[in-house]
């Protein structure tokens, strides 16, 4: 961490934060501050201006704030066991700018303090969750990324221990990650920001002022200016926009349905002491109800004109949140290569449940859009870290079901990877044990056949070398008749046990054939079958799959194997039994 030589509060330290994403703007930027939108914090670092601080809350908070901080210190210090310094400090990660102002800060930045002024609510977050409300953690969250201290004392008091609660704070690996993801996020949408050309909170004009409705009756109309509050009437009220688009348009029109019924009421009131005059005065009533009527039927539509458009620009919002979603996505998958993002969570509806104002509205669905975004961003850079360990095997073709594979976590993955892989290598293995066993198979029968062949010549050459020496009367014939026999005796005796050892040999094969078979006939099995047969043992597809065996087709709901894989699935399982078997 960079530590800055800056006053807190002084104009150089504000100038500091401004170039900076600050540790107070945190729980903003997560969308959980008490009062600040995150959709005001965009404004804010877009344009530079802030929201000036009034002197009520600079007198009956700040100041009251920074009092009891300074009464507290050398209890927090005892608490901490060492001296604390109020430090402003910055660091880099991962392209982010981040500053951090702390409260108090050890030499060797090993612990930092954060004080606010005593309130119930943390007090009462401190005893019950052992930690403050979560708008205080995220602030304390990017404090330690920042300094990289082990812990923080976070303490709310009046400055004494009579009125005081503390707690250590230290970081949880999850709440960091999602930190740097949220301000990663935040700095892509304030790079697109464009502030909206309303800012202001719009309060809403009534149509033209009335002039005062003045009717004197003496059983005759005597006086009356109702003609021209009847044309000053109706041009206003004819006048209503009912183009509604923006918070202002609503409020005007709320203002006018107000407007309206005000105008039905002096009417009213008008008609009431005009009849207390005189009991009938057609042409005046007549008057009196047109305007009224036109005033009512206005004030009506302008109601339902108000609920209906709001309706409309509520579905917009949410429509809008939903599609820039979808186009994140995209571009997610188009990074990935392929579709492999899986549905991300955003409950937009949910989100603008009780909100009034088209601004609030729109911030609830942008910080949602925004919270989605790191989820589906998170997921995106887990998947890639997936395919990378799925490619590094060079064995595509194990990972069929890629796409419900790499949303895992990566252990989880870099297991099942494993166990293909090995799946994969001892069938290779099998298969090459098998071809070497054929072709010893290929070369006993070749020596068998070239022994025989041998025998029956050396019989035939001995059998003519005994009739030669019969005929030329060096042995009897007694003599030459038993050692024929005996020549053929030997010869049979040799020609049996290589009789003997083919046998054998075509019994091993025909095993090995049955036991795993090597030439694949196209013959498919059922999920059910494979679990029929190894009754009263089950599995399913996905088991079959992290065992290294995928279906291979799939008909309506059955998945199908091939049947030349069924003792390698047998074999598999009493291999992972097997190793279940052994103690941890």
């Amino acid at each position: 961490m960079r530590q800055h030589n800056v006053l807190q509060g002084s104009p150089e330290w504000l100038a500091l934060r401004a170039q900076y994403f600050t540790a107070s703007e945190a729980p903003a930027m997560m969308g959980c501050h008490p009062t600040k939108k995150r959709t005001q914090l965009l404004h804010e670092k877009h344009t530079g201006l802030q929201k000036e601080v009034s002197s009520y809350v600079e007198e009956r908070v700040f100041a009251p704030g920074h009092e009891t901080e300074a009464l507290y210190r050398p209890i927090a210090e005892s608490l901490v066991g060492d001296d604390l310094y109020a430090v402003t400090g910055s660091a880099e990660i991962e392209s982010l700018k981040l500053l951090a102002s702390f409260d108090g800060l050890t030499m060797d930045e090993e612990v930092g303090f954060e004080h606010k002024l005593w309130s119930e609510e943390n007090a009462r977050a401190i005893e019950v969750d052992g930690e403050p409300p979560m708008h205080h953690v995220w602030q304390m969250e990017h404090q330690l990324l920042v300094s990289g201290a082990k812990h923080i004392l976070f303490a709310t008091s009046n400055g004494t221990v009579d009125q005081h609660a503390y707690c250590w704070y230290a970081s949880k690996p999850e709440r960091r990650a999602a930190l740097i993801a949220g301000w990663k996020q935040f700095a892509a949408d304030l790079a697109a920001y464009v502030p909206s050309a309303a800012e202001a909170r719009p309060t809403g004009h009534a149509p033209d002022t009335l002039p005062a409705l003045r009717i004197e009756v003496t059983g005759m109309v005597t006086a009356s200016n109702l003609a021209e509050f009847k044309a000053t009437a109706l041009s206003a009220i004819r006048g209503v926009n009912r183009e509604l688009t923006t918070d202002q348009d609503f409020a005007d029109a709320e203002k006018a349905v107000k407007w309206c019924a005000d105008v039905e009421s002096r009417l009213e009131a008008a008609k009431a002491h005009a009849l207390s005059q005189t009991s009938s005065i057609d042409e005046l009533f007549r008057t009196i109800d047109d305007i009224a009527s036109e005033a009512r039927r206005t004030r009506i539509d302008v109601e339902k004109m108000v609920k209906a458009r709001k309706d409309v620009i509520r579905s917009e919002i949410v429509r809008n949140g939903i599609n820039m979603l979808a186009i994140h996505v995209q571009s997610l998958n188009e990074r990935l290569g392929m579709h492999l993002m899986p549905s991300v969570p955003a409950d937009f509806a949910g989100v603008i449940k009780s909100k009034r104002s088209i601004d609030s509205i729109r911030d609830a669905v942008s910080t949602e859009l925004a919270r989605a975004k790191i989820w589906a961003n998170e997921t995106a850079d887990r998947i890639q870290l997936n395919i990378r360990a799925v490619n590094a095997t060079g064995l595509p073709m194990l990972f069929a079901d890629l796409q419900s594979l790499v949303t895992k976590a990566p252990d989880d993955l870099a297991a099942i990877v494993e166990n293909r892989v090995a799946q994969h290598k001892a069938r290779e293995a099998e298969t090459q044990e098998a071809e070497r066993q054929r072709i010893r198979e290929e070369e006993r029968v070749r020596a068998d056949q070239e022994a025989r062949e041998r025998l029956a010549a050396e019989e035939s050459q001995a059998q003519s070398s005994i009739q030669q020496a019969a005929q030329q009367g060096l042995i009897s014939e007694p003599v030459a008749g038993d050692l024929s026999a005996l020549v053929a005796a030997n010869r049979a005796e040799s020609v049996a046990g290589i009789d003997a050892r083919q046998a054998i040999g075509e019994a091993r094969a025909r095993a090995a054939a049955v036991a795993t078979p090597h030439v694949d006939a196209g013959v498919l099995i059922k999920l059910g079958d494979i679990n029929a047969r190894i009754a009263p043992l089950s599995i399913n597809a996905e088991g079959l799959a992290e065992l290294g065996f995928v279906h291979v087709k799939q008909e309506k709901s059955s998945k199908l194997y091939r049947e030349i894989d069924f003792a390698a699935i047998c074999s598999a399982m009493v291999r992972h039994l097997s190793g279940a078997a052994v103690p941890a």
